[in-house]
Parts: C-alpha cells; sequence; structure tokens
C-alpha cells in the first residue's frame, strides 16, 4: 500500500524510458549489429528524451559520465593492455604455461589447465586472453590425447571468471567506479569468490562436459605446431609470476592497510599509495619491460612497440565502457535509479539478488558482459550509496556474476569457442554456454550468504 501510494505517473515514466532504452540497445546490437559504443550513445539519447530531461542537461549528463568513467577505469585499462601484451609477447605466457602442464599428471592436467587460465587471466582482457589461450588449450589435447572439453572447460573457466569478478578487466572496474566501491575489497572477496567457482565451473564441470560432447576434435589446422628453438630467450617462471602478482599484492595489500593499520599511519600511507590501482598498474608496467621484456632480449625499439601495439585493440572496450558510464550517469541523473530503488525495497529484494538479475537480463538480451555490468551498475547505483563498503564491493561482484550468465549466439565470445573448437552450434551450447550459466549462479551462491552474515 505504501509503495502505491508514493507511485507516481513520473515514476511510470522512467520505467518506460528505461525499458525502451535497454531494448533499443539490444536491437540496434543484436539485430542491426550497430557497435555498443554508437548503441549506448543512441540509448542514453532515448532514455533522456522520454524521460522528460531537457537536452542541455541530458547532454551534460551523458558527458559528465563519459569524462569520469574513461578518468576512474580507461587508465587502468590500458595499464592492463600494457602488461598484457608484454606478457604475451615476451614468451612470458608461454613460460607459465610449459612449467605448470609439464608438472602435472594426467588427471590433475585439468587442473593445472584452470591454473594457467587463471594467471594469464590476471593481467588480460578476455578476448585476448582468449585467442591467446586457446591455442596452448588446442597443443596440450594434441599432446596428451586428453579430452578436448576435459582440458578446455577448466581453461576457459579460469578465464571466464577472472573477466567477470577480478579487477583490473574493465567490468569488475567499471562497476566499482560507478558504485564508488573500493577496488581492493572488491578484488579480495573477488579472488575469494573466484576459486571455489573455478573448481565448480572448471575441472568438475568440464568432467560432465566430456560426458556430453564426447567427440570434440578441434580442425587441424588451428592445432598450432610449435617449433622450439634453443636461442629463443623467455623470462623465467619465478620472474613472469612474480609480475603477474604484483598489482594483485599491492591492491589487497592497500585493503588489509584500510582495515589493520590506524588512520593516519606512515604504513597506511605508503600502501595507500602504492596500492592504489593506478599506481600499482603503472609499477607493474615498468617491472614488466625488464623482468618481461628485457628479460626476452626486447630492445628500447621494441619495448616502444610492444608497449604502443597494445593500445589499439583496447579502443573499442575503452568506448563501450566510457559510453556505459554515460548511460549510467544519464540513468542516474533521470531518476531512474531512485526508482528501482524503490521498488526493490518494496519488493524487498536483496540488493546482490536484484544486481544479478538486471545483469543477466542485460547480458541475455546483448550478449555483452561489459555492457550488462555497465548498464546494471547504473541501474541501482542508488541503492549501493545506502550500503557499506563491504556490501558496496559485493553488489559488484553479483552484478559482475550476473554479466557471465549464458552466453549464446549474440556473444562473440560464443563464436570464438565454437570456431576454435570445431563445435556446432548445439555442442557450444551444452559445453561453453552452459559452463558461463554454472559460473554466474555459482558465483551468487556464494554471494548471496556471504552478503547475509557479513
Amino acid at each position: 500500500m505504501t509503495l502505491a501510494a508514493a507511485w507516481t505517473g513520473h515514476d511510470t515514466r522512467l520505467i518506460v524510458a528505461t525499458l525502451v532504452a535497454i531494448a533499443l540497445i539490444v536491437v540496434l546490437i543484436s539485430k542491426f549489429k550497430l557497435h555498443a559504443f554508437l548503441a549506448l550513445i543512441l540509448g542514453s539519447g532515448a532514455l533522456g528524451l522520454i524521460a522528460g530531461m531537457p537536452v542541455d542537461k541530458l547532454l551534460k549528463s551523458f558527458s559528465s559520465g563519459v569524462g569520469s568513467t574513461v578518468a576512474s577505469v580507461g587508465v587502468l585499462i590500458a595499464l592492463g593492455a600494457m602488461i598484457g601484451k608484454l606478457l604475451a609477447d615476451s614468451g612470458g605466457a608461454e613460460q607459465i604455461v610449459d612449467t605448470i602442464v609439464s608438472r602435472a599428471g594426467r588427471r590433475t592436467l585439468p587442473w593445472a589447465m584452470a591454473l594457467v587460465a587463471a594467471l594469464i587471466g590476471l593481467p588480460m582482457f578476455f578476448e585476448i586472453g582468449l585467442v591467446l589461450l586457446i591455442p596452448i588449450v588446442l597443443l596440450v589435447v594434441k599432446r596428451t590425447g586428453r579430452p578436448l572439453m576435459l582440458v578446455g572447460i577448466p581453461a576457459l573457466a579460469g578465464l571466464s571468471v577472472l573477466h567477470g569478478l577480478v579487477p583490473p578487466h574493465p567490468g569488475p572496474l567499471a562497476a566499482a567506479g560507478a558504485l564508488n566501491a573500493n577496488i581492493g575489497i572488491v578484488l579480495a572477496f573477488g579472488l575469494v569468490v573466484a576459486i571455489p567457482t573455478v573448481i565448480i565451473a572448471g575441472p568438475l564441470f568440464g568432467m560432465l562436459a566430456a560426458r556430453w560432447v564426447p567427440n570434440a576434435a578441434p580442425p587441424d589446422h588451428l592445432v598450432p605446431a610449435r617449433e622450439e628453438s634453443g636461442d629463443v630467450r623467455r623470462p623465467s617462471f619465478g620472474a613472469t609470476l612474480s609480475t603477474v602478482l604484483l598489482p594483485v599484492v599491492l591492491m589487497l595489500a592497500k585493503a588489509l592497510s584500510d582495515i589493520l593499520a590506524s588512520s593516519g599511519s606512515e604504513v597506511r600511507r605508503v600502501l595507500d599509495f602504492i596500492g592504489d590501482p593506478l599506481v600499482a598498474l603503472l609499477l607493474t608496467v615498468l617491472l614488466g619491460m625488464f623482468t618481461l621484456g628485457r628479460a626476452a632480449g626486447f630492445t628500447r625499439d621494441k619495448l616502444s612497440t610492444t608497449v604502443g601495439d597494445s593500445l589499439g585493440p583496447i579502443a573499442g572496450i575503452i568506448l563501450i565502457v566510457a559510453a556505459g558510464g554515460g548511460f549510467k550517469q544519464t540513468l542516474v541523473d533521470a531518476g531512474v535509479g531512485n526508482v528501482i530503488t524503490q521498488l526493490a525495497t518494496g519488493a524487498s529484494i536483496p540488493a546482490l539478488l536484484l544486481g544479478w538479475l538486471v545483469a543477466v537480463a542485460i547480458r541475455l538480451a546483448t550478449g555483452s558482459a561489459t555492457v550488462a555490468t555497465v548498464s546494471a551498475a547504473g541501474i541501482v547505483a542508488p541503492l549501493a550509496a545506502t550500503l557499506d563498503p563491504t556490501h558496496a564491493a559485493l553488489l559488484v561482484l553479483a552484478i559482475g556474476a550476473g554479466s557471465l550468465f549464458f552466453s549464446h549466439v549474440n556473444d562473440a565470445g560464443f563464436w570464438l569457442v565454437k570456431e576454435y573448437f570445431g563445435l556446432s552450434v548445439g555442442q557450444t551450447i551444452k559445453s561453453w554456454s552452459v559452463m558461463e550459466t554454472v559460473i554466474s549462479v555459482v558465483a551468487i551462491a556464494i554471494l548471496l550468504p556471504l552478503g547475509a552474515i557479513l
């Protein structure tokens, strides 16, 4: 009764505007194959105009959202891309793979592949990591004779979970920025949730997927024929691992100092500085130039080229995230977030479940985990303002979990896996799509009890 009494015609208009805007984005991306950057701009315009925002306020709102998102997330994405490129070009990624796989037995191979993917997935964006990882999976299958699904699913799960739940990936970073969540806390809880999620969706589900898709075999021309040469220089395993884990350690140290160290202490000031995501990633790039690039024999020109080449492929990702930030700010300034918060409160829907459900709906419609994350974060942003830092971080992860739900034919990742693994559409759904759903459901099943007890 209270909710019905408080509801106004303007609230209805805002909900209609939101539904129309999201539907427009979905249709433009899915049916007309318009780039998500342009679709989000047009969707933001439709949202503001239908909601009755003055044109000047609409433009200012969208522009400020784009600017703040690029300022908070864009630089981090660029630094993360540099680390990933150094890791790939120096041979550091192969060093991790060879070291771990060579020490894995026949039974532990799926677990080793999940670990490899998780380590490679820490600094790399999903698409880049996937393109790098799939040839490795195919090579391991060829060398060992193990079923493709038994090796491939754990690797894909490790990569996907890191992409959805752990900074510095664009989705978690963008959601943390939109909800003003502490990235160190997001990272800490992201790792806590990621470990059991990778285990269940990776090696354990991989055994089931191997039964569902028993005869999967990649096309012969896609299996790489690696030639080892005696003069190939690669960074050592220890140096590579230390470089990859450095930003994680620094950000976790900052999160712990915020909890344990007294305010104003020298230790806390130092850790607050070096544990800031921008500083942590910058230090890692600089370290990686020596531990990865120089160790592989890179000249100064080669280092400069490698770092520069990392930026081109991520331009589209940054633009999508930026436009998502503009859409988020338009939602907030139009008052949509307050209406959603009012609805959720009246219906007694937990914040974590609401964030997950909104992200699931947008993911299913658009196929983009990043679009689902930034859009859902914008919709529930006012709700996050009422949460403490711990629950705000958990809300970021709930949205990230929802953004991974059931990848299907409107997702580029679906087609990459299908073609590289030589699967039919049905086989891809039974393996990759179900694995993504398992990740999403397991993660939210862990997050909901965490939110209740913390």
